[in-house]
């Protein structure tokens, strides 16, 4: 074995042992005086049931023990699993410096991403979040829309065509639905739209013959993440105890190719997509800096949309603001290509599991996606009356825009959105770390270790916290018995007095309508509102030209493809075995025109 590789070896095995010894050391220390599951496993605790495709574990845990639950963690540490409403409001909000995020989590997305929201901490993050505020707002999401649209029109033109396509190798002739796989697509079309909204990057993801060395790697990049997750914990026992120098080095060593397991491949493989997003990030960002000290039109990399759309992609919004900024407000380079790489990274998995589960909700609930056609039909019809003679409200081919305040308040598209992304949020779990001996209150009181009632929760410092996103938007105690079903008419009724995930005057202080999908406080989703724009308009744009139905086709063995959505950091559709291998990311649905 070379000197080089038992050296990174050696620093893996130290970082593992500090690991261990760290956690053994805090085991009794940190005790947490409240109920919870027995360990699982030895070493992973409960961690496998609940955090590798444990969906239902993690609601089963949370009706069983309350919103506050010791669970064990990797190498006999107690986590504790928050979703109660009264603890994560005092968490996230009123003692959110004492709960920060893990350093696991810190190290990592500064490695990936650099110096952006996901990677910083106190006033840097405070500086960084105020520049960005107004980045977001309402009116600039009017600006970008016809972005947005064009993107998802052609979209809809490319399922169209597949559907055609399909049509014309069927030698019965053209049959009345055509299954396809979905998630590529929308995939493509999330990529199009986070690069030419945020960057004003021309990616042209959606034409399948303009691959470039960028967008593919911005897509492989989630994946990637995800293969070496397990690594996390390491990373800041190897960043503590390393000079700049070593870490540099110990990343070669262990990326070096002659190196042939999978978990190496898999860091090379992060390594060389890190490499590339770097690299074409600092060439966005100088030519736009150029563009802007030039006062000229953006150079051929900028994508002109809808006719005057060029310039008012968020990065060309936030470099005009940082300029005429005041010296201890402005942003660094760093800090900006930092942002730049945790929008792109933050806008594209999470849309698109988001608006890939809106469609298979919709195909399994036909009546629900018949209305909500009928809707956007109707919306349609009566903005194309209304300006009949404004060709800048319609697409190439003469369909009508919707304008922003039109697409955003349409009654049941708005439903079924709020729903799909309250019951099945793109990151169901996050954690955070306590930075002093802390307790918070608790809305509805827990079992403590030895089985009395308990109406707070006491934790030590560097205690690890899980908050449960899904949990949370699954309260029966806030939403209802019926809190696991899909019922987008649940928001349908705030015209009756009914205030959906609100009981007895309890809720949740979530951003986005009182649920916790996009958090709440300084570490909230920034761009809620511009996922929420592009996820209305992709079933505005497609639901009125094509009808989505689950598989039934058969395949030469027998069998029908049934969709399994697979917890593993984010939701991932699968097809479940035998028709599918169980890993794969696929979302087959049965698709015909209307």
């Amino acid at each position: 074995m070379a000197f080089a590789q038992l050296i990174g070896y050696g620093v893996l095995t130290l970082a593992v042992w500090k690991l261990v010894q760290r956690r053994a050391s805090k085991k009794v220390a940190n005790a947490l005086d409240v109920a919870g599951p027995e360990k699982e496993h030895w070493w992973k605790g409960n961690m496998e049931s609940m955090f590798v495709d444990g969906f239902q574990r993690c609601l089963d845990i949370a009706a069983e023990y309350g919103g506050a639950v010791k669970i064990h963690a990797l190498f006999g540490e107690e986590w504790l699993y928050v979703s109660d409403p009264r603890a994560l409001h005092h968490i996230l909000v009123k003692e959110q410096h004492i709960f920060e995020e893990n350093d696991g989590f810190l190290s990592c997305n500064k490695l990936i991403f650099g110096d952006g929201l996901i990677s910083t901490l106190g006033e840097q993050h405070r500086k960084q979040r105020k520049m960005l505020n107004p980045v977001f707002s309402t009116s600039n999401m009017r600006e970008l829309l016809p972005i947005i649209q064009t993107i998802s029109r052609q979209l809809k033109s490319a399922l169209v065509s597949n559907l055609s396509a399909c049509s014309e190798h069927d030698h019965a002739g053209c049959r009345e639905s055509v299954e396809l796989d979905v998630l590529p697509w929308l995939s493509r079309s999330s990529l199009d739209c986070i690069c030419e909204g945020v960057l004003g990057y021309r990616s042209a993801a959606l034409d399948t013959g303009n691959e470039d060395e960028y967008t593919d790697a911005l897509r492989m990049l989630g994946p990637s993440i995800t293969k070496t997750m397990m690594f996390r914990p390491l990373v800041p026992i190897v960043t503590r105890n390393c000079s700049l120098y070593w870490r540099k080095k110990i990343v070669d060593w262990l990326t070096i190719s002659w190196l042939p397991t999978q978990t190496m491949r898999n860091f090379r493989e992060l390594r060389h997509i890190v490499e590339i997003m770097d690299s074409a990030s600092r060439g966005i960002l100088q030519e736009k800096r150029a563009a802007l000290q030039l006062s000229s039109p953006l150079s051929s990399q900028t994508h002109d949309t809808s006719g005057g759309s060029r310039g008012k992609d968020m990065m060309s919004i936030m470099l005009r603001a940082n300029a005429s900024s005041s010296e201890v407000d402005r942003l660094s380079d760093t800090e900006l290509l930092g942002q730049m790489n945790v929008m792109i990274f933050a806008g594209l998995e999470t849309t698109t599991a988001a608006v890939a589960r809106a469609l298979y909700m919709l195909a399994k609930h036909p009546h629900i996606q018949e209305q909500l056609r009928t809707e956007i039909c109707g919306a349609i019809a009566a903005y194309e009356v209304l300006h009949v003679d404004h060709s800048h409200a319609k697409d190439e081919g003469g369909s009508a825009r919707l304008s922003y305040d039109v697409l955003m308040n349409l009654p049941l598209l708005n439903a079924v959105v709020r729903e799909t992304l309250r019951l099945y949020p793109s990151l169901p779990v996050l954690t955070r770390r306590t930075t002093e001996a802390a307790s918070f209150p608790l809305q509805f009181p827990v079992r403590s270790a030895s089985g009395e009632k308990i109406n707070a929760v006491h934790v030590a410092k560097n205690q690890r916290l899980v908050i449960s996103i899904i949990a949370a938007n699954h309260n029966q105690a806030v939403w209802g018995e019926d809190a696991s079903e899909w019922k987008p008419d649940r928001w349908l009724k705030s015209s009756e007095g009914v205030t959906p995930g609100e009981k007895d005057g309890v809720k949740y202080s979530g951003v986005y309508s009182s649920m916790m999908t996009f958090l709440v406080g300084n570490r909230s989703c920034i761009g809620f509102k511009f996922a929420e724009m592009e996820i209305k308009d992709v079933l505005a744009t497609l639901l009125p030209a094509i009808h989505f139905a689950l598989p039934s086709e058969r395949d030469d063995n027998g069998n029908v493809k049934e969709i399994h959505w697979k917890m593993s950091g984010l939701h991932i559709p699968v097809v479940k075995a035998p028709a599918g291998d169980g890993e794969t990311p696929h979302l087959p649905l049965s698709m015909r025109l209307v």
